[in-house]
């Protein structure tokens, strides 16, 4: 039988695409309870018909709500909302014309470079997280666990990382820590006595300088060009500064600029901390995120084996931040020391979690996930980047990443925290320059983290971007 006519409340005229704003109505009526899980939605012919627009136009809202996971397609029964919906769900955003103080601006954000929720393999994760919880070694009732995270994890990393990334990680090496956060604190407190020095990117990750200092590590900032960390001024600090004993990096893409280092900084940045015997702490926190170019590989794949190299990942970039699972490769004295320093704090990880994540990447799920989430980023830059171009133009400057889940926004003329205050006001949030800044002047821009909005929600956010700049 049929479904019945689904009579859709739908924008009369919609800033952005027709099939974006049909894709947000059936959106708005799922959040709103009037679409139920399991609910079957019409055919693109009828809903066309119903509508009095193009069968493609409800075919490519049905494809973008069904990438997102608000429907499923059932072969030979049809479209259905799904059983099993997107978490973090919010009402979508009202946009006020100016004559409209009292609209209702829930907040509609660019975010630092989150990935979205509502694309992570829930279903397949759930599955495995509960065959762990019903394994005999966990219902047996096993004692405490090693700190550095469990086996199985830790082997199943170590070859993920040799395919994927080119290095060759002994499990021994390994360590599961909650978050890459947690991880590169571990990292300062094995290789930092108090008053030595950490050098970081700057501008760059204030969350890293924080787990620095909480370490009791000193942070000094070097200067970011177009290449990515600045080799010449690392080097001339080093001359300077002998209290200097690490170097923490984002080679991969520079936050939060987004700029890759090129193979011959990489290998001056090797040679530099291998001569002057200094630590370096690679954070590689969205490798999985390549769009165009060949891989680059880390710095841990090229590093002699002889140079003490902290090599920090995470699994919450690649799935949700929600799912708190970092690591961290290091030479053995180092990773026993930040073993130590986990037990103290944390006797261990989440061991059903590490298991059900160790499935996933045995079976292929996290490459298959990735290889998705590939697509469905790469989409939204490049919307992202038509956006901007349409209706900021010359007003604005950025270079497309080549990866990675944000777009470093460069403001031509106008004071960035300037416009991220006004662009609040209108119920957009933004990251201005001044929150990457340790001590120099803060750059005039913005990193657009655009991962976890839809096509329409970007297109309301750049609406909003262009339409609050100060005159």
């Amino acid at each position: 039988m049929a479904p019945d006519p689904l009579a859709l409340i739908v924008e009369e005229k919609p800033r952005g695409p027709r099939f974006l704003a049909i894709a947000e109505a059936i959106t708005r009526d799922i959040i709103r309870g009037r679409l139920t899980p399991g609910a079957r939605l019409p055919g693109t012919r009828a809903l066309a018909r119903e509508l009095g627009v193009h069968r493609n136009t409800v075919d490519a809202a049905y494809q973008e709500l069904l990438t997102q996971g608000w429907l499923e397609a059932v072969p030979a029964r049809g479209t259905f909302v799904a059983q099993d919906l997107p978490q973090g769900m919010e009402a979508p955003l009202v946009v006020p014309v100016p004559d409209e103080p009292a609209a209702v601006r829930p907040a509609l954000a660019f975010t630092d470079g989150a990935p979205d929720p509502k694309l992570v393999p829930d279903k397949a994760l759930a599955r495995a997280f509960r065959r762990a919880l019903l394994s005999p070694a966990f219902r047996a009732g096993a004692d405490y666990g090693d700190a550095r995270g469990t086996l199985i994890l830790r082997q199943a990393l170590a070859a993920y990382l040799a395919s994927d990334r080119g290095v060759v990680a002994d499990p021994a090496r390994l360590l599961i820590a909650r978050g890459s956060q947690m991880a590169l604190f571990l990292a300062a407190k094995a290789v930092i006595e108090p008053g030595q020095v950490i050098v970081v990117e700057e501008p760059g990750y204030p969350l890293a300088w924080e787990a620095f200092r909480a370490a009791g590590a000193e942070v000094r900032g070097i200067p970011v060009d177009a290449g990515g960390l600045s080799v010449a001024a690392l080097e001339a600090a080093l001359a300077t500064d002998p209290r200097i004993e690490a170097v923490y990096v984002t080679p991969h893409h520079q936050y939060p600029t987004t700029v890759t280092m090129g193979a011959a900084r990489r290998l001056q940045l090797l040679e530099l901390a291998q001569r002057h015997g200094i630590v370096l702490i690679e954070d590689d926190y969205d490798h999985e995120y390549r769009f165009e170019g060949h891989p680059v590989l880390p710095l841990a794949a090229r590093a002699p084996s002889e140079l003490p190299l902290i090599y920090v990942g995470s699994l919450s970039k690649l799935l949700s931040p929600g799912i708190r699972l970092g690591y961290a490769m290091a030479p053995e004295p180092l990773l026993a020391r930040m073993a130590a320093a986990r037990a103290a704090i944390d006797r261990q990880g989440d061991a059903p979690l590490e298991a059900a994540l160790a499935e996933l990447i045995r079976d292929g799920e996290i490459g298959r996930h990735a290889r998705k989430a590939r697509r469905i980023y790469r989409t939204r830059r490049d919307f992202l980047a038509a956006a901007l171009s349409e209706h900021l133009g010359e007003r604005v400057a950025f270079d497309l990443p080549a990866g990675g889940l944000a777009l470093w926004l460069r403001s031509q003329e106008v004071p960035a925290d300037l416009w991220a205050e006004q662009a609040g006001q209108s119920g957009l949030v933004l990251l201005p320059g001044t929150r990457f800044a340790l001590d120099g002047p803060p750059p005039q821009a913005f990193r657009l983290g655009y991962a976890a909005l839809d096509e329409a929600q970007i297109v309301r956010a750049v609406q909003i971007l262009a339409r609050s700049r100060p005159r």
